[in-house]
Formats: C-alpha cells, structure tokens, sequence
C-alpha cells in the first residue's frame, strides 16, 4: 500500500486486518488551492473508542509542533512536501499488508513532473492541500526495554540477488525476537521495480519495519535533489522522519543528497549531507524531548568512516552541525553505505556504528553449499546484520551472521613469511591452507597471529595465550583481513568488479612464540567486546621442525 496521497480513511482497510494499527483520515472536502498550512487532529484508539490525542508531536520535516488539548495541530505546508507523525510512547502507527510503517502523508498537487522521464513510477498528483489531515493512534502496551532489527544495505542486484536476502538475513531474523526492525538505506540496487516483492521478503519477518533510503534507491533520471525521492516517496512515506519507542527517540535522516545532472545508473554523482532543512527538524525535535532521552540517530551515508576519509560520497559534509545540535545528548548513531563494520566515537556522548552490510560485498565470491554466495565484507566480516537492545536509555548492539553458525565473533588465522601473500601459492593450496598451516620452527620469529574481531572497534580488548603460557595483549592494527584477500585472490571471477579487500578497523595481530617445541599447540583468544562482554575463540598452531 502506498502512501496516503489522496482522499481515504485507513481506518476501513486496515483497522479490522492489522492488530496495533492506526489510522490517518482525508477530510472529504478540500482546502483552497492557494492553502499553505496543513491542519489536523490525531486521535487515540483504545478498544472501540476514539478520542483526541493531546500533546503529540507532527512536523512538515522542518518545523515541529505539538497537538493541542483537542489533539490538533497546525504547520506550514507552502507547496509540495509532507507531514508525519511522530510515533510517541505507547501507541502505535498504522502497517500495510507487508509490515512496511505507514507516518506520513505526501502533498504533491501536480504529482511527479512526467517530463522528467523517470524510469520509475513516482507519485500520483493529490490535488489541493485537504482542509484536515487526521492520523489515529492506536494504544498498545511498550516496555522500556525493547529489542531492535538492524538491517542495512540489503541491496540486491537482481531478482536472484533478491532471493538471497530472502534466504540469508530475513530466514535468520524471522527467528529473532524484535519489537521493530530498520533498514537505514540501499533497499535495493538501482531497480526500484523490486520494492514490491522487496516489502513482502521483508514483511513475513512480522514486525513493523522502517527504511530509510539510501543512494542506491534514487530516481537517478532526476536533474536535481528535488526530484529523486519520487518512487521512495510513493512506496515508503516521506525519506526523514521520527518516532518514539519506549525512552528512545528515533530520527531517520535522509543525508544522500543527489547532484545530478541525469547520469547512467549507479554514477557517484551525490554526496552526503543532511542539509539545513533536516538539521532544523532535528533541532527543533530535540526542543520538544527531554535530555535524558537516549537518541537514535539513523542515516544511510557514514558521519565519519575509516574506510573513505575525506570522500564527499562516504562521509557527511555538515557532521560538524549535526555534532552541535546533539551536544550534551546520549546518542547512537548508526549507518551503512560502506559495506564495513565500524565504530566511532565521535564525541563523549556520541558513539556512531557503522552497520555490516546484509549484502556484505554486494553479493560477491563463491556460492556456498546453498548455492549462495560467501558475501564476505571487504573488510572480512561475514554478511549480516545487527540486533539493538534497548534498556531503559542504556544501549548494547551485538551482531549476527547471515550464514554459517549464528554466533561467530571472530576469526583466527596465522601468517608466517613463507606465504605472505603471492596469488600463485594462494591458487596452489586449498582455502584456509596458507593462514593455518603447520608453520616451520625457524619461522616462528616471523609468525603473527592474526584475529579478525567482526564487530570490533576501539574499546574491543584481547589477549592470545599459547598453550599454558600467560596471555599476552594484542594490538589493533589497520590492515586487512587475510582471509577475504586470499578469498578474492583465489575467487576472483565471483566478485563484483570493484569488489577488493581493503583495511579493516577491526585487526588484532600478536607475534608467535619465536620458542615454541614442534607438535600442536592451543592458540586462545580472549577478550571483551565494544560493550565489554566476554569474546572468546581458539584454534590449533601445528610447530615442525623446519628445514
């Protein structure tokens, strides 16, 4: 179901299907045409009944207002645009059939321009601005510690890329339980077609879910920003908006700003920036939220990455603004675009994670059992995706792998100098041969142990203990991951033209023993986490006598 964009009440077609709906009316008159100010009343359903809800926050994207002892509000509405409410505590939104979270009416008189040639359907024109826009809240219990879906970059190619996003991280998080789930950007890969089947993979997981577009979800056809969200617009609602859940605030930024002019599809011609419209609605909201609210600040495009310092296309151009706003608030803020796993602290209170990507890289290197390809993150974390736990305004993230044993943390390898690296000896052995092998005595001295923490980040801590020897610190190293070079290296028909290993934020090395006996020896590796919970692996390192 798209968008409200035109005279209907939810109320009759979702109401009797959809449990925790709400609905939003169309007055059956209209405003004048040259109307410039939306006006409505939101309302609380408990039960069978229906009454003015006061005190609810609703915004244009700029302004925020709150409702009225009668539940109304005013806002400024001068030509095309839109108004959402923002979800508060305790009552929830209305769902379409695929789960897809219905906040926002889209104002378009005219609709989307037919001359500008879209190859995607944007949206039908609604005519005037109607004289009441009107959304129905319905009560519903929400404790204040809750759990969250995170997903980001899904971003298949095909209908067959399609399938594994159906048959990877939706299969595993059917099986997760979750008040919400989010996805901050590439719902898909240029063809915008695929948002219907895309919404219905995503909806069996049966929670309400909230996207955000990314820069693959544009109307590249467009000269400008002001027309590249025509099809997002007509499928999910207005790109930014808000809502609250239990003692946390939602903000979904929309930061890819499109440059245009009409390019082929998948140029890099946009930038990341939020913009001044988007940095008043969010200082605005922040005006109307206590201090204490935990802040979960969602967009699709980095703050800040280690993996493009600098690059208009992976960073945020007015992060700077954005920090000033948020300062002194306790704030999450999580992204993806950059098929990395990341975690920065960007300020005291600001802890910015950059998401695995579900698609990991793009859906390349070789199929697995299941016939679906390895899609290991250039920066060696398997593909998969995160669960928030919110408790009360404190916060963990923890990751989970799409495929392969659901509780994988980290990855053991070693390297020694008789392999570093060549793709000849790479294409000579088997996978996983060359970074656990037996290692040659007179070559321990030259021995690292190389443990790819998958979701670490500054705060991660580890130690390597050999055998019974006493443990020894490990040291986080900017490099990449030896198994996704060797894994490209040895694959490279399978991957993704610009897919390359590339170094990754999350390498701990130690040096071997330069002493240790010929036989097999028991590598530990232990530590804590960026939330300091206990991680912990192992693996075996066979000694020969060498010569």
């Amino acid at each position: 179901m798209p968008p409200l964009t035109r005279r209907e009440t939810l109320a009759g077609t979702l109401a009797g299907t959809l449990a925790g709906a709400a609905a939003l009316t169309l007055a059956s008159g209209h405003a004048s045409a040259q109307s410039t100010e939306a006006t409505g009343t939101v309302y609380a359903l408990d039960g069978a009944a229906r009454s003015p809800l006061p005190g609810v926050l609703v915004s244009n994207g700029q302004e925020v207002t709150r409702t009225d002892a009668q539940g109304r509000y005013r806002l400024p509405l001068p030509g095309d645009g839109a108004v959402f409410v923002i979800k508060p505590r305790g009552y929830a939104l209305p769902r379409d059939a695929d789960n897809v979270v219905r906040h926002s009416y889209i104002h378009q008189p005219e609709g989307t321009p037919k001359d500008l040639g879209l190859r995607y359907r944007g949206v039908a024109p609604t005519g005037p601005l109607p004289s009441t826009i009107d959304f129905t809240l319905t009560k519903q219990d929400e404790p204040e510690d809750f759990d969250v879906l995170l997903f980001t970059d899904p971003q298949p190619e095909s209908r067959h890329e399609l399938d594994h996003v159906r048959d990877t991280a939706v299969n595993r998080a059917m099986a997760i339980p979750a008040a919400f789930g989010i996805t901050t950007g590439d719902v898909l890969f240029d063809d915008l077609s695929l948002y219907g089947r895309s919404n219905a993979i995503v909806g069996r997981i049966g929670i309400p879910w909230y996207s955000l577009p990314g820069n693959h979800d544009l109307n590249m056809q467009a000269p400008d920003a002001r027309f590249s969200r025509e099809t997002w617009k007509r499928v999910f609602g207005a790109p930014s908006f808000a809502f609250q859940h239990g003692k946390a605030l939602f903000v979904m930024l929309d930061n890819v700003v499109w440059l245009g002019p009409p390019v082929a599809t998948g140029a890099n011609t946009y930038e990341g920036r939020i913009g001044e419209r988007n940095l008043a609605f969010l200082r605005n909201l922040l005006d109307q939220v206590p201090s204490d609210t935990l802040i979960v600040l969602a967009t699709h495009i980095p703050l800040h990455t280690d993996s493009a310092t600098g690059s208009k296309q992976n960073e945020t151009a007015d992060r700077a603004a954005l920090l000033e706003i948020v300062k002194g608030r306790k704030v999450l803020a999580i992204c993806g675009h950059t098929h990395t796993t990341e975690h920065h602290y960007l300020t005291d209170d600001l802890h910015h994670h950059v998401l695995t990507a579900v698609s990991g890289s793009w859906w390349s290197g070789p199929d697995t059992r299941t016939g679906i390809p390895s899609a290991d993150s250039r920066d060696g974390t398997p593909n998969g995706f995160h669960v928030l736990s919110v408790r009360g305004t404190a916060y963990t993230t923890r990751y989970v792998p799409a495929q392969g044993e659901p509780d994988g943390a980290m990855r053991i390898a070693f390297e020694s100098q008789i392999r570093t690296g060549a793709t000849e000896m790479v294409r000579a052995t088997r996978p996983m041969e060359g970074l656990r092998p037996p290692i040659p005595q007179d070559a321990l001295a030259d021995g690292m142990v190389v443990v790819n923490v998958f979701d670490g980040g500054p705060k991660t801590r580890l130690t390597v203990r050999v055998g019974g020897r006493d443990p020894e610190p490990m040291v986080r190293t900017r490099r990449p991951d030896p198994f996704v070079t060797e894994l490209f290296a040895r694959y490279p028909e399978t991957k993704k033209p610009w897919v390359q290993a590339i170094p990754s934020s999350h390498i701990w090395t130690a040096h071997l023993p330069a002493d240790l006996p010929p036989g097999a020896h028991r590598i530990s590796v232990e530590g804590s986490d960026e939330y300091g919970r206990p991680i912990r692996s192992a693996a075996v390192l066979e000694v020969t006598r060498g010569g």
